[in-house]
């Protein structure tokens, strides 16, 4: 597959200039967030001035000078392509905040999206961005999109392109993904704890290694908790479809499921759940990729929230100052996960979990080989830090691991390996239902 990994690439894009003279003297990037057109001068030298000798502070202002006058002065444009319309509120929406964002942060970039894209038409696509519109990246956006994306870096290889989801690249053509696997996983805890049949269900979209993987986790999670639980799946193979997502859930509601996640591109599942439970059902509800609590206030517990910007950001950036053309880099992975900022737990931004279920969580304990005893409300905490810390002290896939068959995946004290997971299609213990 080629390629390097990228783990931590927004602190190279907060203070990317420093960040080339600061790793001369081994100081790294560690820095707060600023204008990523330049480093203000002003904000360099107090930065500078306070870690090393005036000696050293004047060799490497003449670096930082050498450095800023390489910094290119022309525009590049960015073209995005999108499986779903913008306005589905999941994972198009999600990624065209992300565009949006970086189209306002930069002066020097122009961007341009088509949208509502089928998978098997993306050629057409492809090629109309960089013959008609001129642009010098694209990025693809979704995982149907991959074989495409890589056919048009051998047809432009003049032109940079990244797909998002997929595993394939080549000298010009880099992959990137924020995935939500570690976030899936804690809402499964709270969906374990919260359940009263201790059947919970899953409204997937398609049977493809990142919704699989996210399946998982969550299930993971559900039986930490709860060893006894199910999850149930139902699969819809459309990627937005509130019909197909609605008539899903009902079905999975009738089955006794009380607990429901998913991964489709609208708030269907939350607005059957806010309206089981305006009915006097209660129906724990967790979201996916925006801010959706709005659509189920009285039932979505939490979910996944997504940051498309700090990845764009990032990528942007480095092309924008070479830094891709001049190292071979084009090809590179970016992963951004809980320890990167490309993910958040949480209905809505900076609410972790819906107040009003917190006590509820609070009122569930569980016995953790480590933690001792602790209230599934501070299990999730736990994990929420664990796995940002930069060593990620904690995976939910660290086995042991088995499949629906009882076959062991991952033994014990190993965790699964990129490729397994973003390759993966089996279904762990407790998951009811087939990969496909």
């Amino acid at each position: 597959m080629g390629g390097e990994r990228v783990a931590n690439g927004s602190q190279l894009t907060k203070l990317i200039v420093a960040a080339i003279v600061m790793l001369v003297i081994g100081l790294g990037a560690g820095y707060g967030a600023t204008s990523l057109t330049m480093v203000p001068r002003s904000v360099y030298e107090a930065e500078l001035a306070k870690m090393v000798p005036r000696a050293q502070y004047d060799a490497l202002q003449a670096q930082y000078n050498a450095i800023a006058s390489l910094v290119p002065k022309t525009k590049i444009k960015a073209g995005f392509i999108y499986v779903g319309p913008i306005g589905d509120y999941g994972w198009t929406h999600a990624h065209d905040q992300g565009r949006l964002y970086v189209d306002k942060e930069f002066p020097w970039l122009d961007t341009v999206y088509v949208d509502s894209v089928k998978e098997a038409d993306v050629d057409r696509y492809l090629s109309r961005l960089v013959e008609e519109e001129k642009c010098d990246i694209v990025f693809t956006t979704s995982f149907g999109y991959m074989d495409g994306t890589i056919t048009a870096g051998e047809k432009y290889p003049g032109k940079i392109f990244f797909h998002c989801s997929g595993y394939k690249r080549a000298k010009n053509v880099g992959t990137y993904f924020a995935d939500f696997y570690q976030v899936y996983y804690l809402n499964g805890l709270m969906a374990g704890a919260l359940t009263k049949t201790g059947k919970v269900g899953y409204v997937g979209a398609h049977p493809i290694p990142e919704v699989v993987r996210h399946i998982n986790a969550f299930a993971l999670g559900v039986r930490e908790v709860n060893p006894k639980a199910t999850v149930s799946v139902r699969w819809i193979n459309e990627w937005y479809h509130p019909a197909k997502a609605r008539a899903a859930a009902e079905a999975l509601i009738a089955e006794g499921c009380d607990a429901l996640a998913f991964t489709e591109d609208s708030p269907t599942v939350l607005q059957v759940g806010q309206e089981r439970t305006e009915a006097g059902k209660q129906i724990y509800t967790f979201s996916h990729y925006s801010p959706m609590q709005k659509f189920g206030p009285d039932s979505c517990v939490s979910g996944q929230l997504v940051h498309w910007e700090k990845l764009y950001e990032d990528i942007l950036t480095r092309i924008y100052l070479g830094v891709h053309n001049s190292t071979n880099l084009a090809n590179m992975d970016y992963l951004y996960n809980l320890r990167e900022g490309g993910v958040e737990l949480g209905g809505s931004f900076g609410v972790p979990i819906n107040p009003k279920f917190i006590s509820a969580l609070k009122a569930v304990t569980v016995t953790d080989p480590i933690l001792g005893k602790v209230s599934v409300y501070d299990l999730v905490m736990t994990r929420l830090q664990q796995m940002s810390e930069p060593s990620v002290v904690f995976d939910p896939f660290t086995g042991p691991i088995k499949d629906q068959a009882g076959t062991v995946r991952v033994p014990a004290g190993r965790r699964g390996t990129y490729y397994e997971l973003w390759t993966i299609d089996w279904f762990v213990e407790g998951v009811i239902g087939t990969v496909g």
